[in-house]
Protein backbone atom coordinates (compact mmCIF):
# COMPACT_ATOMS: atom_id res chain seq x y z
CA UNK A 1 0.00 0.00 0.00
CA UNK A 2 1.12 3.41 -0.81
CA UNK A 3 1.46 5.83 2.40
CA UNK A 4 1.83 9.65 2.24
CA UNK A 5 3.51 11.85 4.79
CA UNK A 6 2.22 14.89 5.74
CA UNK A 7 4.94 16.30 8.02
CA UNK A 8 8.03 17.00 6.49
CA UNK A 9 9.77 16.39 9.71
CA UNK A 10 10.34 12.65 9.74
CA UNK A 11 12.00 12.61 6.09
CA UNK A 12 14.08 15.91 6.86
CA UNK A 13 15.26 13.74 10.29
CA UNK A 14 16.17 10.72 8.19
CA UNK A 15 17.49 12.86 5.43
CA UNK A 16 20.49 14.54 8.12
CA UNK A 17 20.46 10.42 8.84
CA UNK A 18 21.63 9.88 5.04
CA UNK A 19 23.63 12.45 5.02
CA UNK A 20 25.49 11.60 7.88
CA UNK A 21 26.06 7.74 7.10
CA UNK A 22 27.25 9.14 3.61
CA UNK A 23 29.41 11.36 5.08
CA UNK A 24 30.80 8.52 7.82
CA UNK A 25 31.32 5.59 5.15
CA UNK A 26 32.67 7.97 2.35
CA UNK A 27 30.27 7.07 -0.07
CA UNK A 28 29.30 9.69 -3.11
CA UNK A 29 25.69 9.92 -4.27
CA UNK A 30 26.26 7.79 -6.95
CA UNK A 31 27.04 4.97 -5.33
CA UNK A 32 24.50 4.86 -3.42
CA UNK A 33 22.05 5.53 -6.56
CA UNK A 34 24.12 2.27 -8.28
CA UNK A 35 22.26 -0.60 -6.32
CA UNK A 36 19.07 1.34 -6.86
CA UNK A 37 19.10 0.92 -10.67
CA UNK A 38 17.76 4.68 -10.58
CA UNK A 39 19.08 7.65 -11.72
CA UNK A 40 21.73 9.75 -9.34
CA UNK A 41 19.50 12.58 -9.30
CA UNK A 42 16.57 11.25 -8.10
CA UNK A 43 18.00 9.01 -5.59
CA UNK A 44 19.92 12.15 -4.11
CA UNK A 45 16.50 13.69 -4.10
CA UNK A 46 14.56 10.71 -2.54
CA UNK A 47 17.08 10.71 0.23
CA UNK A 48 16.96 14.51 0.55
CA UNK A 49 13.03 13.85 1.35
CA UNK A 50 12.16 14.77 -1.65
CA UNK A 51 10.94 11.68 -3.52
CA UNK A 52 9.58 7.87 -2.35
CA UNK A 53 11.88 5.11 -3.45
CA UNK A 54 10.55 1.86 -4.75
CA UNK A 55 10.50 -1.18 -1.74
CA UNK A 56 13.64 -2.40 -3.51
CA UNK A 57 15.65 0.45 -4.56
CA UNK A 58 14.74 1.92 -1.17
CA UNK A 59 16.19 -0.92 0.80
CA UNK A 60 19.42 -0.84 -1.55
CA UNK A 61 19.79 2.79 -0.64
CA UNK A 62 19.01 1.81 3.63
CA UNK A 63 21.49 -0.66 3.03
CA UNK A 64 24.30 0.81 1.28
CA UNK A 65 23.90 3.47 4.02
CA UNK A 66 23.63 1.23 7.05
CA UNK A 67 20.22 2.81 7.69
CA UNK A 68 17.49 0.45 9.33
CA UNK A 69 14.22 -1.68 8.07
CA UNK A 70 12.13 1.79 9.59
CA UNK A 71 14.34 4.27 7.55
CA UNK A 72 13.88 1.82 4.05
CA UNK A 73 10.12 2.18 4.97
CA UNK A 74 10.31 5.33 5.32
CA UNK A 75 11.89 6.34 2.16
CA UNK A 76 9.18 4.69 -0.02
CA UNK A 77 6.88 6.99 1.65
CA UNK A 78 5.31 9.40 -0.54
CA UNK A 79 6.92 13.19 1.16
CA UNK A 80 5.49 16.44 1.95
CA UNK A 81 7.98 17.95 -0.88
CA UNK A 82 9.81 20.91 -0.94
CA UNK A 83 12.80 21.40 0.40
CA UNK A 84 13.34 25.76 0.69
CA UNK A 85 11.85 27.88 3.25
CA UNK A 86 9.55 30.63 1.96
CA UNK A 87 12.73 33.11 1.86
CA UNK A 88 15.44 33.36 -0.37
CA UNK A 89 17.62 30.77 0.37
CA UNK A 90 21.06 31.56 1.52
CA UNK A 91 23.23 28.95 0.65
CA UNK A 92 25.36 29.71 -2.16
CA UNK A 93 24.73 26.76 -4.60
CA UNK A 94 20.98 27.33 -4.16
CA UNK A 95 21.16 31.25 -4.35
CA UNK A 96 22.76 30.68 -8.01
CA UNK A 97 19.71 28.76 -9.00
CA UNK A 98 17.30 31.05 -7.30
CA UNK A 99 19.64 33.68 -8.68
CA UNK A 100 19.10 32.42 -12.27
CA UNK A 101 15.29 31.98 -12.32
CA UNK A 102 15.10 35.40 -11.48
CA UNK A 103 16.98 36.54 -14.45
CA UNK A 104 15.96 33.77 -16.65
CA UNK A 105 12.29 32.40 -15.75
CA UNK A 106 10.55 34.78 -17.38
CA UNK A 107 12.81 34.34 -20.96
CA UNK A 108 12.38 30.79 -20.43
CA UNK A 109 8.52 30.93 -20.05
CA UNK A 110 8.71 33.28 -23.44
CA UNK A 111 11.28 30.71 -25.07
CA UNK A 112 8.85 27.40 -23.78
CA UNK A 113 5.69 29.20 -24.82
CA UNK A 114 6.63 30.28 -28.02
CA UNK A 115 7.80 26.59 -28.89
CA UNK A 116 5.20 24.56 -27.33
CA UNK A 117 2.14 26.85 -26.57
CA UNK A 118 0.11 27.42 -23.41
CA UNK A 119 1.52 24.82 -20.87
CA UNK A 120 4.16 23.63 -18.67
CA UNK A 121 7.40 21.70 -18.13
CA UNK A 122 6.13 18.91 -15.95
CA UNK A 123 8.82 18.64 -12.54
CA UNK A 124 6.83 14.69 -11.96
CA UNK A 125 7.61 13.91 -15.76
CA UNK A 126 11.33 14.73 -15.17
CA UNK A 127 14.70 13.74 -15.48
CA UNK A 128 17.94 15.85 -13.82
CA UNK A 129 21.45 14.98 -14.98
CA UNK A 130 24.52 17.05 -13.83
CA UNK A 131 27.78 16.86 -15.99
CA UNK A 132 31.43 18.74 -15.54
CA UNK A 133 32.94 19.40 -18.44
CA UNK A 134 36.05 21.51 -19.27
CA UNK A 135 36.23 25.17 -20.02
CA UNK A 136 37.97 25.70 -23.00
CA UNK A 137 38.74 29.15 -21.43
CA UNK A 138 40.39 26.83 -18.49
CA UNK A 139 38.63 25.63 -15.06
CA UNK A 140 35.29 23.36 -15.39
CA UNK A 141 31.57 24.35 -16.17
CA UNK A 142 28.39 22.45 -15.03
CA UNK A 143 26.26 21.04 -17.49
CA UNK A 144 23.18 21.06 -16.06
CA UNK A 145 19.59 19.52 -18.15
CA UNK A 146 16.12 19.62 -17.12
CA UNK A 147 14.54 17.39 -18.95
CA UNK A 148 10.54 17.57 -18.12
CA UNK A 149 7.94 16.58 -20.38
CA UNK A 150 5.19 19.20 -21.73
CA UNK A 151 1.91 19.35 -20.31
CA UNK A 152 -0.25 21.68 -22.89
CA UNK A 153 -2.95 23.38 -20.93
CA UNK A 154 -6.44 22.20 -22.03
CA UNK A 155 -9.57 23.96 -21.58
CA UNK A 156 -12.57 22.98 -20.44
Amino acid sequence: MVHAQFDPAARQALAIAAVEAKTRKDLSWRQIAEPTGLSVAFVTAALLGQHPLPAGAAEAAAGILGLDADAALLLQTIPTRGSLPGSVPTDPTIYRFHEMLQVYGTTLKALVHEEFGDGIISAINFKLDVRKVADPDGGERAVITLDGKYLPTKPF
